[in-house]
């Protein structure tokens, strides 16, 4: 195949989603690499170091759409591309099909083949490690008396007690943003509706973190003793109601923190508003707010680094044994597919969109095959089949 590189141009966003080593064990495998030119600038990688490994540099993007027979990137496919995807265009990125209609219909439209990458991770997205360690240190920024913050400094001074800490959810987003606060010495709660999850953070920290069930009322006993909130909650798009709303705003001191990692309208934080590393905050009831959606882009050469070499497994085995063969072998790659040649499969979209789908196994005739299992990617579920 023509395998492509892509430039991101989404506003803030500085990772790449391949290395010219990636690229090099491409090419290894005898296919043509393309890269669109400064796709790796921003990250530390330049043109001359894919040139080396064997990759052609491409100037447009038009030129790239035009040439490739699968293409790759980061964030989700830009307005500008929509009109460039082609009929059996393989797409591998971060698509969040279910909160973009738009993009979903581009997809549908074109008829090409979509994988969502957020939802292909087995052992869980680098890009989520990145976002929850820089997201407790975008916090702690935010905390600063010159951004609006209480001044208080994380682990405290002589004399002077340290920031107590809310981590709302215990997944791997939460985790990491648990790893550095508490090892910088701030005092932490972390919320989430899993014990099993809860114990096994207890027994990681020596019972040193606090450790609640996740409830709106547990929440609002404890806001008005909290310095920072970190919500890294995937909520389900279909719940209305929120664990923080506007009025629970006033529970908490003025300077206090809410740092929004997990970034979805509609999401858990209900004064919620995407901003980008430009302008990065805002004000709301005297909390400062930080939701910047793509905060893994502030540390774009080690979240490249580590992203390219986790995504490189998932690109090789569609490159080298077709869709079909990689869905069979890779459960989480065949659940991470979004549309097929016309054809939404993706669960959650259909649900929340009011879209028919079709399953990954059915559109792709899966049926008399030994697959490797992956669980649901989330609890959405969706009765609205299309028939095949």
């Amino acid at each position: 195949m023509i395998f492509g590189v892509l430039k991101d141009n989404k506003i803030g966003e500085y990772r790449v989603v391949l290395t010219p080593v990636e690229a090099a064990a491409i090419k290894e495998d005898g296919h043509t690499v393309l890269v669109q030119k400064d796709a790796g600038f921003s990250a530390g990688f330049t043109n001359e170091q894919y040139e080396q490994e064997g990759a052609e540099m491409v100037d447009t993007i038009e030129e790239m759409y035009k040439r490739c027979d699968f293409l790759a990137k980061v964030k989700e496919i830009e307005e500008s591309e929509y009109g460039l995807l082609r009929e059996n265009q393989i797409v591998y990125t971060c698509i969040h099909p279910a909160a973009h209609p738009e993009q979903v219909q581009a997809i549908l439209d074109s008829k090409s083949v979509a994988f969502t990458a957020e939802d292909s991770h087995r052992f869980g997205s680098v890009n989520c490690e990145a976002a929850g360690k820089q997201g407790a240190l975008m916090g702690l920024n935010a905390m600063l008396t010159i951004n609006g913050g209480k001044g208080k400094f994380v682990s405290g001074l002589a004399g002077a007690p340290g920031m107590k800490v809310l981590i709302l959810g215990g997944g791997l987003v939460g985790r990491s943003s648990l790893q550095v606060l508490q090892s910088l010495g701030a005092w932490c709660t972390v919320m989430d509706v899993n014990y099993g999850v809860l114990r096994d953070i207890g027994r990681t920290y020596n019972e040193k973190v606090n450790t609640q069930l996740s409830t709106k009322q547990n929440i609002k006993k404890l806001l008005p003793e909290i310095d920072m909130v970190i919500n890294c909650v995937k909520w389900p798009k279909e719940n209305k109601d929120y664990l923080i709303d506007r009025e629970m705003l006033h529970l908490m001191e003025k300077g206090s923190v809410i740092v929004d990692i997990s970034n979805d309208e509609d999401g858990a934080i209900e004064s919620f508003r995407e901003t980008t590393h430009e302008d990065p905050m805002y004000v709301e009831n005297g909390v400062v707010h930080y939701c910047v959606s793509n905060i893994p882009g502030a540390i774009a050469n080690s979240t490249s680094v580590a992203y390219a070499a986790s995504v490189l497994p998932h690109i090789r085995s569609i490159l080298n044994h077709g869709v079909k063969e990689a869905c069979i072998r890779d459960g989480f790659l065949r659940r991470s597919l979004t549309a097929y040649k016309g054809y939404l499969t993706h669960e959650e979209t259909s649900a929340i969109q009011n879209r028919p789908w079709a399953r990954p196994e059915d559109v792709l005739q899966l049926q008399e095959e030994e697959i490797d299992f992956a669980p649901p990617a989330t609890r959405t579920r969706s009765t609205n089949f299309l028939k095949i």
